[in-house]
């Protein structure tokens, strides 16, 4: 595979000399990783998604971690295994950008900084304790999309640990990923730790199936395969928030990577499919379905593009309905329509990580200055136009991509990265819906800096218990400064030269000897 030459390779007088050697396999950066990932693992015990009542660490001689100064100590070995595993990544993308390694080196980093999160307490997030939940409310005959995890009267430490925003509101999801939920209840009953790490384990599916995809996209889109797998397995958005949240987004993922593929090699029954599975999971998936219309018809032979354009939508709205009833009525025991109401719960978050809410609140708080208004107006109105802005934008995309191919997928993509932005809410691992799909298109080296910038930044403002940090602003100022530094590392080793400093030879700051004169 051909290599993208480094044009931003230090020169001799900066301190990372063996940035020019070349190295079969980066051992030292993913042992860093590894490390850097460990410590995130036993730092999230006291500083994580804890339980509230913790079987493990509740009660004897290691509970002092979840309070007070041991607290602050796990929060403080946590960012350190936080930086550490940005700071592998970031050495593994510059020596992927210059060659140095192939796909296999940061297929086994990712590997190996996710296998220690395996049995980790949930990592920036608290969602896995609410899929349980309402895994335990299917089993237990209670439809999610109608009550809370508050409704149910059994199991006790699954309810309970369901965040407080989350118990009295409808379930967001797919009835297919609330049946796997229900599954995973079933076996692990009311042991959270098991229901956390069995989670974990079946949401692999999902990146199974992305890494099984992506080097046939890549073959087929024309990127790079090492700088696809750094972008869209190896970046802390996959190891620390798909993965070590965890996010049932990975297994979505996986459905939307195989669904696009198998649109790129001319199976569209097989396309429509598995994409419409992955939209059972987590909806989000859906916004692919029209794109793969497009790649449809404009395989279809005959020189009449609407009539190829209409084939292939009554095709694809067929196959839909028909693996949507089945996928639904599977799952649910019927054809329980109520998910679709449900999709609005996460809109009760507000911040300004989503970007109209962020120009709304702005509005609202210099209008505030001078008069005495509510705020929820201007985020309304804000949330109002930037829905007519994304339907529009996505209708536009939509229509660039009449012609299939490459330039369907991409507009996808892109898309999906809009809807992330523009539909409230927006989490820090939306962001992974559109980036799967771009990354296995070519890349020039400053964008993926602001890959390097957007990933710290989304991992970043909420705290390791789930909690946002957006508001408190010293943070958010020191997680600004540190994303700007990982993204210029990318480009250039030590951008600072703080570490050149630190390697001054010791002669520097030593007197010089006296001179010796003969007698």
């Amino acid at each position: 595979m051909a290599t993208t030459t480094d044009t931003a390779q230090p020169t001799a007088g900066t301190p990372d000399r063996g940035f020019l050697t070349i190295s079969r396999f980066p051992y030292r950066t993913i042992a860093m990783g590894t490390v850097g990932s460990t410590l995130l693992m036993l730092a999230a015990l006291g500083a994580g998604g804890i339980l509230i009542r913790d079987p493990v660490l509740g009660h004897g001689p290691l509970s002092w971690i979840r309070y007070g100064h041991g607290r602050a100590l796990a929060n403080a070995l946590l960012y350190t295994g936080f930086a550490l595993v940005v700071w592998a990544w970031v050495r593994l993308g510059r020596y992927a950008l210059a060659g140095r390694i192939g796909s296999r080196p940061i297929l086994i980093a990712a590997l190996c900084w996710m296998a220690p999160l395996l049995v980790s307490p949930p990592l920036f997030t608290r969602d896995v304790f609410s899929y349980l939940a309402q895994g335990a409310q299917l089993l237990h005959g209670l439809d999610p999309y109608a009550n809370g995890p508050a409704e149910l009267s059994v199991l006790p430490n699954v309810v309970q640990n369901v965040h407080p925003l989350w118990q009295t509101t409808p379930a967001p999801y797919g009835p297919l990923f609330l049946l796997i939920s229900k599954g995973i209840v079933s076996i692990t009953q009311d042991d959270m730790i098991a229901g956390v790490v069995l989670t974990r384990v079946v949401l692999l599916v999902g990146l199974g199936m992305t890494l099984w995809a992506l080097p046939r996209l890549v073959a087929r889109l024309g990127g790079k395969l090492p700088v696809a797998l750094w972008v869209a397995v190896a970046s802390p958005m996959m190891v620390i928030h798909l993965f070590g949240g965890p996010h049932n987004d990975l297994m979505m993922l996986g459905f939307l990577a195989i669904g696009v593929l198998a649109a790129l090699e001319r199976r569209h029954v097989i396309a429509v499919v598995l994409v419409t599975v992955g939209m059972l999971i987590k909806p989000t998936a859906a916004v692919a379905l029209p794109f793969l219309v497009w790649m449809w018809a404009a395989d279809l032979p005959g020189p009449s593009k609407v009539r190829n354009f209409l084939k292939a939508g009554a095709a694809s709205v067929a196959l839909f309905l028909g693996v949507f009833v089945a996928g639904t009525w599977i799952s649910l025991g019927s054809l329980n329509l109520g998910w679709w109401s449900g999709l609005s719960a996460p809109q009760l978050i507000a911040n300004w990580l989503n970007f109209p809410t962020g120009i709304g609140e702005a509005v609202y708080t210099l209008i505030h200055l001078v008069a005495n208004v509510p705020p929820s107006p201007f985020v309304t109105i804000a949330r109002a136009i930037a829905m007519v802005g994304l339907v529009a934008f996505g209708l536009r995309q939509w229509w660039l991509s009449r012609n299939g191919g490459k330039e369907a997928v991409y507009r996808a993509a892109i898309t999906l990265l809009a809807v992330a932005i523009l539909m409230p809410p927006t989490l820090p691992w939306y962001l992974t819906w559109g980036f799967v799909l771009i990354s296995a298109f070519p890349w020039q080296r400053r964008n993926l800096s602001a890959v390097v910038a957007v990933s710290v930044f989304v991992t970043l403002v909420y705290y390791p218990t789930g909690e946002q940090a957006l508001y408190d602003w010293t943070f958010i100022a020191v997680v600004v400064v540190a994303s700007l530094y990982a993204a210029a590392s990318l480009l250039r080793p030590d951008p600072l030269g703080l570490i050149s400093a630190w390697r001054k030879p010791r002669e520097e700051f030593l007197p010089e000897p006296a001179p010796t004169g003969r007698g």
